[in-house]
């Protein structure tokens, strides 16, 4: 009687045991509530999350919660600490997060996330009013401007750009202001320049050049060339005349992507359809962004970082490479 007992004890613990796992395993096939994290209002990286959410919360692939951010570092950090599960990031900031260089380089937490897509080219735009005597980015040197949100995308390259052309901050006096701030101290005369690293055309500099005019300063020639020597996410851009009202000629500056990222937890199968979705719904986003976002055969370059396993397969499935092991 006592062994029949033990054996019964055994089996039920078994079979406890057996349910916990299968258990686990289903709570492992899908996140029911994906945090993402964007930034706050006036930036592409919102109007996205808030479409791309919205496509989401249609499926059963899981529902989307938008976290309003200060930006990438901001995004990064959450994404790391597991508060967030997907963000978006800009390039630069993603690489330097995920090799713990730059701003992250004291920081020791594994990076336990991967690259979904490169979304589209964030431009670096410095932005003076149409009745400025500001013509050039060494003519900064004396005044007072907005270099972005701290801790945002748009901080790091105005101080990047800004070095390259030999200025600092005992020589330029630098505010941090959110891009709806910003705008409205430049309307006010508060502030003489901005630095805007997001999507253009912006709605935000869109509405500015409505309102008081506008006119961006290139970044261009040698110093565009050192910069970006100094830091591979960097690219060339072309602002085409009359990308924003007023605006006549075309302006030369430089662009980072925007990487849609995903944390390690999600399970990869998840994660495969988040991609699908992203490209089978790209021309909708596309027109209702009014930017264009890369194709799933240019969504694998400029990243900077190996992509989540689920990302992977789906392109994988698609007959597009990526390299696991390194950078793309």
């Amino acid at each position: 009687m006592i062994l029949k007992k033990k054996w019964l004890a055994t089996a039920l613990a078994g079979i406890l045991l057996a349910a916990a796992v299968l258990s686990g395993c289903a709570s492992t096939e899908k996140a029911k509530r994906l945090r993402f994290g964007v930034a706050g209002e006036g930036g592409i990286y919102r109007e996205f999350g808030e479409r791309f959410a919205a496509l989401e919360n249609e499926t059963d692939n899981g529902q989307v919660e938008l976290k309003a951010t200060a930006g990438s570092a901001a995004n990064l950090r959450l994404l790391t600490g597991e508060y967030l599960q997907l963000a978006i990031a800009q390039a630069d900031l993603v690489q330097d997060a995920y090799d713990q260089t730059g701003i992250f380089a004291d920081e020791e937490e594994d990076r336990g996330f991967g690259a979904v897509a490169a979304l589209y080219t964030e431009t670096c735009q410095v932005v003076v009013r149409a009745d400025s005597d500001i013509r050039s980015i060494e003519d900064l040197h004396g005044r007072t401007v907005s270099i972005g949100a701290e801790e945002s995308g748009s901080e790091q390259n105005a101080l990047q750009i800004l070095s390259a052309y030999g200025l600092n901050d005992k020589m330029v006096s630098m505010v941090n202001l959110n891009y709806e701030d910003a705008a409205a101290q430049l309307k006010a005369g508060r502030v003489d320049a901005i630095f805007m690293t997001v999507g253009a055309p912006s709605p935000v500099l869109t509405a500015l050049a409505g309102e008081c005019g506008i006119r961006l300063l290139k970044v261009d020639g040698a110093a565009a060339q050192r910069l970006m020597s100094a830091y591979s996410a960097y690219n060339t851009v072309t602002l085409p005349a009359g990308t924003y009202p007023g605006q006549t000629e075309e302006v030369q500056t430089v662009g980072v992507k925007a990487v849609l990222l995903a944390s390690n937890a999600l399970p990869a199968k998840q994660v495969q359809q988040l991609t699908q979705l992203l490209f089978s719904s790209r021309e909708g986003l596309e027109e209702q962004l009014g930017i264009p976002l890369d194709p799933e055969e240019n969504a694998v370059e400029g990243v900077g970082i190996p992509f989540h396993a689920g990302a992977a397969a789906y392109y994988k499935a698609a007959g597009i490479t990526v390299d696991q092991t390194a950078g793309n």
